[in-house]
């Protein structure tokens, strides 16, 4: 299927060929799990986040649960790229060919990472999300996922590095080019795309979920001007690792 739409990177429009990913069918049933998820996990916090705190088995079924989620979140996508024969290879793009270029993406990763910072932090700040009372909703939201021990940290920080190779793949590799390819527009790829990732995080609530997807379009972004996943893994992942420790924090 060719495709012409307006290229941020080289500044103007040529016409590019772009297959379709997986069928329509598989897309349409990916995005009807992840809202469908999204729904449960926000009805099943409810009762975790009046509960208080909770214990470690608790943390750990969840942590558990997740990243077998995730994972089975990437083999559904895999089904779909095989129907098309493309490989997670050409998904996530880009290779490091010397230390040099693995460096760079770290560094490019992390300076994403500070503006993503700042353009969150003032966003929320609009948002009023640093008002007290909504700082404890989000304290109630989240404290049972909140890691309290060292194993709890260790396996947080594991569940962050699976979170960022995963949802990086199946949102930014597959739904925001799948969605582009067939709209013919890169801009609805990337706004459907970070709004999908943002209604994937209902438990977080409605203020917290527009944030998310403010962020994945800046994911999305990233993702096309460097034409690979790997910053953006990287960089969600110890966002992840990070934003976990800090709610320990916060909790207590």
């Amino acid at each position: 299927m060719e495709i012409t739409g307006f290229d941020p990177v080289i500044g103007q429009t040529s016409p590019r060929e772009k297959k379709l990913l997986a069928p329509v069918w598989h897309t349409i049933a990916l995005v009807v799990l992840l809202l469908l998820n999204s729904f449960a996990s926000a009805f099943l916090s409810r009762p975790l986040s009046h509960a208080g705190s909770t214990s470690q088995h608790d943390r750990l079924f969840l942590y558990g649960f997740t990243v077998l989620f995730e994972f089975f979140l990437l083999f559904l996508v895999w089904i779909g790229l095989r129907l098309q024969r493309v490989s997670f290879r050409e998904l996530i793009g880009g290779r490091w060919n010397t230390p040099e270029e693995f460096l760079l993406d770290i560094g490019i990763a992390f300076g994403f990472w500070i503006i993503a910072l700042f353009v969150l932090g003032g966003l929320g700040y609009l948002l009023g999300l640093a008002h007290p009372s909504q700082v404890a909703d989000i304290k109630s939201r989240l404290s049972a996922l909140a890691p309290q021990t060292r194993w709890d940290i260790g396996l947080w920080i594991g569940l962050s590095i699976v979170a960022g190779f995963a949802e990086e793949i199946i949102f930014r590799g597959y739904l925001q080019r799948q969605i582009a390819a067939i709209s013919g527009e890169f801009y609805l790829g990337l706004a459907a795309s970070a709004v999908i990732f943002g209604a994937g995080h209902g438990y977080e609530g409605a203020p917290r979920m527009l944030l998310i997807a403010v962020f994945g379009a800046m994911f999305g972004l990233l993702a096309h001007w460097r034409k690979s996943l790997r910053p953006g893994m990287m960089a969600h992942a110890w966002h992840d690792a990070l934003a976990g420790i800090a709610l320990r924090f916060l909790v207590k």
